[in-house]
């Protein structure tokens, strides 16, 4: 896709780019001026985790091209819940807890953009949501709003699909984001706001709620509004990203430590180093190319360049190389130990369970041991916790399997 402006060439290179409501205008804004964008983040729990890792790249690439990022932060839509990508309703959570959690995002994003000398800005969409007067609203907001329209959205028409419920209050969520656009364009002048191809029909409604509360008719791009989103992300064996066997990778390192995130990008698929090199490290594209050209064992020194730069953004340089330093020790130590090579045919049907694994290499005198092993955190493969009894493997590969503090495998599936 060609693109006249750094941040979309950027943008589209690094494979953040999923749709645009207008990607040839904004290209055209972008090449000739500075704009300000907005991403918006809900605050359900007191740190954002890996899976918001791209939206806030994202806001760091708006800097690195001198636009103006604004922070939203959802103290007022997180009161309501949205039902984008959920089966059920969201827990309703107290003001103070909301409060506790927008604290802890603040503090983390605070780590990754620079908001000094209005660089960037954070705001709070509580501040105007809680002044609204409802028959009002519903008068002069609510009449643009189709709901034969809104039900055609994935995030409602999913969870009618299923039959699952949608309460009222979710539904407004929608609404009330939409307008939270609306808001930022009129008193901030933001004519963009990004989010996860999840939020395609939220955002939309902000772009076309702008469009006819300002009765556009003319192309003067000031009053213009343009909305842009990012695929959703997923590791190359099908997982979420951000979530492990243990739980969230967390950017807040009292809930993570800088080593547990160094290695959770130290244990990255193969197949997605490149992706991840690109998506979650400020190396150029043309280092990153180079890296590509690296086969067989020396991809873990792609690996190795991933989870350092990753780390030194999220926890600082001081904390990247003591987590360096770490693993590399942890690894000098292990290859000291005897690794016993096992190789492990996969059955026709292509899926073999870990505990099988385990069992059939004599880790264990029976099943039920290896169970006991998996459930009380002693079993490790690439070095991360396993705990799902149901842990399986449907391909052939390759890995290192960890017993307790004295048995090492490296374990060939054929």
């Amino acid at each position: 896709m060609f693109s006249n402006s750094k941040f979309l060439q950027d943008f589209i290179g690094r494979g953040y780019y999923s749709q645009c409501t207008n990607i040839n205008f904004l290209d055209q804004i972008l090449t000739n001026k500075k704009i300000t964008a907005y991403i918006g983040f809900d605050c359900t729990a007191r740190s954002l985790h890996v899976g918001s890792l791209i939206q806030i790249m994202i806001l760091r690439l708006l800097q690195k091209h001198n636009h103006q990022p604004i922070v939203l932060l959802g103290g007022g839509t997180t009161l309501i819940g949205d039902p984008s990508g959920k089966d059920e309703s969201r827990q309703i959570l107290s003001n103070n807890q909301i409060q506790q959690n927008l604290d802890g995002i603040h503090k983390t994003l605070t780590k990754f953009i620079n908001f000094s000398d209005d660089k960037a800005i954070f705001i709070n969409n509580i501040d105007w949501l809680k002044n609204i007067n409802y028959l009002e609203f519903l008068r002069d907001i609510g009449k643009h709003f189709s709901i034969n329209r809104m039900l055609s959205f994935d995030s409602v028409k999913l969870r009618l699909d299923r039959e699952q419920p949608l309460s009222f209050l979710e539904f407004n969520y929608m609404i009330l984001q939409a307008y939270d656009f609306y808001y930022l364009h009129k008193n901030h002048n933001c004519i963009l706001q990004i989010g996860g191809s999840d939020q395609w029909g939220n955002i939309v409604n902000g772009v076309e709620l702008i469009r006819r509360m300002s009765c556009l008719e003319s192309s003067d791009e000031t009053n213009s509004a343009f909305g842009l989103t990012t695929p959703l992300l997923t590791t190359a064996d099908g997982k979420k990203m951000g979530k492990t066997a243990d739980g969230a990778i967390w950017l807040d390192e009292e809930l993570l430590s800088p080593y547990e995130y160094f290695q959770y990008f130290r244990n990255t698929h193969d197949d997605d180093v490149i992706k991840f090199l690109k998506l979650f490290t400020d190396l150029s594209l043309a280092q990153i190319d180079e890296l590509a050209k690296l086969q067989g064992n020396q991809i873990n020194s792609a690996k190795e360049i991933l989870a350092f730069e990753a780390t030194k953004i999220c926890h600082g340089e001081i904390n990247a190389n003591q987590a360096l330093q770490k693993a590399r020790s942890i690894f000098i130590n292990k290859n000291n130990q005897a690794f016993d090579e096992k190789i492990i045919n996969l059955p026709e049907n292509n899926s073999i369970k870990l505990i099988d694994i385990i069992f059939n290499i004599n880790a264990t005198e029976s099943k039920s041991d290896a169970k006991r092993l998996i459930s009380g955190n002693a079993v490790k493969i690439n070095n991360q916790n396993i705990t799902d009894l149901n842990f399986s493997f449907d391909k052939p590969q390759e890995f290192d399997l960890t017993i307790g503090k004295k048995q090492f495998y490296k374990i060939f599936l054929k």
